[in-house]
């Protein structure tokens, strides 16, 4: 027996019916409680209290009421305002007198509020309601119909269904269409209910009604899966549909109807269906994890259309076992370029180690157009194949070699490593440097053992061309460590000139803080400028971008200070300071501003540290050094802007003024600081008019300029 998710249950239904059988669980469980909890929500109901608190009162019943409730609700059905919070309480309380207060509440109410009553009836499934819902079906008004209709589907017994067939026929097309969804609810709770001929007749009735094609597709998906296997031929049906909705219901309804019926069928269409439906079709066995399929599959992999062929191999990917090797071996050598990189993405994925041992052993026996792909996969599988991929390395064919080589990246050992040594430093051919190359980084990467890859490495840098050895110090920089590094940093030091510049170079870009101390040291005996200046910055860039203590990121901007031989590197290291501001940062700050070309720089460095750290004693006295006291700073007026137009920031100003003539914004974006652009896409300025200890003074800076009040004379 199959069981079906509703495709027509409304949301709200769902929930209303989730929270009354909760509601009714928690009053059955304490009785004595519910009898206490709900007089004086019922009181309320009695009262002339405030209709807000008359639905406050309806929301607590829905919790606590029980059937002395109901003669207190009912009335409310008939109020515009309250019906809806009674009829929550009513469809919640566990007592047939709800049920007879909305039956009678039918012929009391009109429009919105008897359509309610009926929904609230359907939520409850009350089979005593059927007479009169059948007489709403004929009603002039199509939504109260409809609500009728959907109601009548809720309670789903016999009488129900006998009321719902005629307005299938003779309804309006709303009507007709509720009344199709009715008889669909109530043919799956014939299924649910292990009635699977009532439900699957009910089913064809709305198949040959003239309602919506949504319900039809709804019924011809009941219809199959309530005939189970002898649903299969109206299944293929479906999927021979030129409609595309019943060919897609048809899909659906594969997979969800197990049987090897469905197999066979699904198979069968295959032979006889379009390219683009073979391709559906196959995604669909794949979902169904259909491995008696596997041959079929196969064969379709091997013929047919482009696209056909590659569905199939995705298939073969998901489904399939070693037995499917020698069939994607084959279409892997395929000249369709795309079919051929499907087989080997296919034979990548194969799940299983018996595919790994099978792919190790044809390789070792592989001749011809399968060698190829069986080395790429041996590679991408990572299958440890080395003595066949070691043979390979010496083939004749550049393409083979190339393939072994890359594998060989992929699964070769720290012990076997030096082959791959030898091949990126001499290799046989010319043309396979850059696959060597590349295949040694790949396999010097992966190594567990960094520090002895590191080592064999290192062992191998004499006897290496200076390309090689260039090549090798890239590999020792991606790998890092502390053998790659001393590495590197001899390599810096070299007499060569390509040594170092690669050296230097390297050490720039490592991405580990223990590269700062090679870095300085080079900074400070380099004798040539040009790698003074590649050090000093990258001992800068490690210093300004790694996560280092606060205390020794100040000290390493001290040696950098120190070792920085140019204006350039030493505004440099202002940067640093102003990113990371302490008292240390502004002594050092201090510092700086001894040197005339950076005076300027390093003060407004100063103020701005000083601005972030605050102004303690400690603070004002070194700000002195650098020309510097504190002020009493006031805004008097800003404007942020053109000419043509700008805004008042005045107090966005003040708010961020402190003891000093330097201002430093919430954000370096003035947009961002004042909120908004006030005239995009136009160069601005910044417009200002202030008082320095009682002196008048007026000032602009260009857009996200640093904000320095020059002090009035």
């Amino acid at each position: 027996m199959f069981k079906i998710q509703s495709f027509v249950l409304s949301a709200a239904i769902a929930i209303a019916a989730f929270y009354s059988l909760a509601t009714h669980t928690a009053q059955a469980a304490e009785p004595e409680a519910a009898e206490d909890l709900q007089q004086p929500w019922i009181e309320v109901l009695q009262s002339d209290a405030p209709k807000a608190d008359k639905a406050m009162a309806c929301k607590r019943l829905n919790v606590y009421g029980d059937g002395r409730a109901v003669p207190f609700l009912a009335p409310l059905l008939q109020d515009a305002e309250l019906s809806s919070w009674a009829r929550i309480a009513l469809e919640a309380i566990p007592d047939p007198a709800a049920d007879e207060a909305l039956r009678n509440a039918m012929d009391l109410t009109s429009g919105r509020l008897l359509i309610g009553v009926i929904n609230s009836i359907g939520v409850r499934e009350d089979g005593q309601a059927v007479e009169g819902l059948a007489k709403r079906l004929s009603s002039t008004d199509d939504e109260v119909a409809s609500a009728a209709a959907a109601a009548l589907g809720r309670i789903g017994n016999a009488a129900a269904v006998e009321a719902l067939k005629p307005a299938l026929a003779g309804a309006s097309a709303a009507v007709r269409n509720a009344a199709a969804e009715g008889c669909i609810l109530s043919a799956e709770k014939r299924l649910d209910a292990g009635d699977a001929d009532q439900a699957a007749a009910l089913y064809d009735v709305v198949r040959a009604a003239d309602v919506p094609k949504m319900r039809i597709v709804e019924a011809t998906r009941g219809a199959i899966l309530a005939r189970g296997p002898a649903g299969v031929p109206l299944l293929v049906e479906q999927l021979q549909s030129d409609d595309r909705a019943l060919f897609h219901i048809g899909l659906t309804t594969a997979r969800e109807l197990s049987g090897r019926e469905v197999t066979d069928a699904l198979m069968a269409e295959m032979g006889r269906t379009s390219a683009e439906r073979q391709a559906t079709l196959l995604l669909v066995l794949a979902d169904r994890g259909d491995t008696e399929a596997l041959p079929a599959i196969m064969h379709a992999a091997q013929a047919g259309s482009p696209r056909a062929r590659i569905a199939a191999i995705g298939v073969l990917k998901r489904l399939g076992n070693a037995s499917c090797v020698p069939t994607l071996l084959e279409i892997a050598a395929d000249a369709d370029a795309e079919v051929a990189q499907a087989a080997r993405e296919a034979l990548e994925g194969l799940p299983g180690d018996d595919v790994n041992a099978d792919l190790a052993a044809r390789l070792a026996k592989a001749q011809g157009a399968s060698r190829l792909p069986l080395i790429e996969v041996v590679g991408l599988r990572r299958i440890d194949a080395m003595p066949p991929l070691l043979a390979a390395i010496d083939d004749s064919d550049p393409a083979i070699r190339h393939a072994a080589l890359t594998a060989l990246g992929s699964v070769v050992d720290l012990e076997r490593l030096p082959v791959l040594i030898e091949r990126a430093i001499d290799p046989k051919y010319a043309e396979d440097a850059a696959a060597a190359s590349a295949a040694l980084r790949a396999a010097s990467i992966r190594m567990p053992d960094r520090e002895g890859c590191a080592a064999k490495l290192a062992a191998a840098m004499p006897r290496a061309s200076m390309a090689a050895k260039v090549a090798i110090l890239e590999v020792l920089t991606a790998m890092g460590g502390e053998r790659a590094l001393q590495t590197v940093g001899a390599a810096a030091k070299a007499s060569e000139d390509e040594l170092k510049d690669a050296g230097s170079r390297l050490l720039g870009e490592w991405m580990t803080v223990d590269a700062a101390p090679v870095l300085l040291d080079l900074a400070k005996t380099a004798t040539e400028e040009k790698y003074e200046i590649r050090a000093i910055r990258g001992y800068l860039r490690i210093v300004r971008q790694f996560d280092v203590p606060l205390e020794e990121r100040a000290a390493m901007c001290r040696s950098a200070l120190q070792a920085a031989r140019r204006d350039a590197e030493k505004k440099l290291v202002l940067e640093v300071l102003e990113r990371y501001p302490s008292v240390d940062m502004l002594r050092l700050a201090v510092e700086i501003a001894k040197v005339p070309a950076l005076k300027n720089d390093a003060a407004a460095t100063a103020l701005a540290i000083a601005q972030k750290i605050g102004g303690s004693v400690d603070v004002q006295q070194l700000l002195t050094q650098v020309g510097q006291r504190p002020v009493k700073v006031e805004i008097v007026k800003a404007e942020y802007g053109t000419d043509a137009k700008a805004v008042d920031v005045t107090e966005t100003l003040r708010r961020n003024v402190r003891d000093f003539p330097l201002i430093v914004l919430p954000s370096g974006s003035y947009n961002s600081a004042f909120g908004g652009d006030p005239v995009p896409g136009v160069v601005k300025r910044l417009k200002i008019q202030y008082r320095i200890d009682g002196q008048a003074g007026e000032t602009t800076f260009a857009e996200d300029a640093t904000i320095l009040l020059p002090v009035p004379r």
